[in-house]
């Protein structure tokens, strides 16, 4: 049983805007840093952005800097991804993915992972 479930994927052409979720109904995400990692097909994975639980502090790659933003909504335990100005590079699978209270350095440093979405973008 998946522990976090991603929703929100879809596909879209380049420019364009997703809002991704991330929810649970076993973790309570406030109290866990909460990461965006995506895997394209034949490529390793990837972070893409990590928000702590302590004081909401985003680390965003420097590939998403300035065009995906990473938030959390504490009420409806839910972390979002806001993605703008979506290239084809951006196409993947994206997992959302919990850390007890930091972000880790490394995508192996993920206690739980949600099951992915698929994110298209088409040029």
């Amino acid at each position: 049983q998946a522990h976090l479930a991603e929703s929100g994927g879809g596909s879209v052409q380049t420019g364009g805007s997703l809002r991704l979720s991330c929810a649970s109904s076993t973790l309570s995400l406030a109290f866990y840093g909460i990461g965006w990692v995506r895997q394209a097909p034949g490529k390793e994975r990837e972070g893409v952005s990590c928000i702590s639980s302590r004081d909401d502090s985003a680390y965003p790659a420097d590939f998403v800097k300035g065009r995906f933003t990473i938030s959390r909504d504490n009420a409806k335990n839910t972390v979002y991804l806001q993605m703008n100005s979506l290239k084809p590079e951006d196409t993947a699978v994206y997992y959302c993915a919990a850390a007890p209270t930091w972000c880790p350095r490394e995508t192996s440093g993920y206690e739980f992972w949600g099951q992915g979405t698929q994110v298209t973008v088409s040029s």
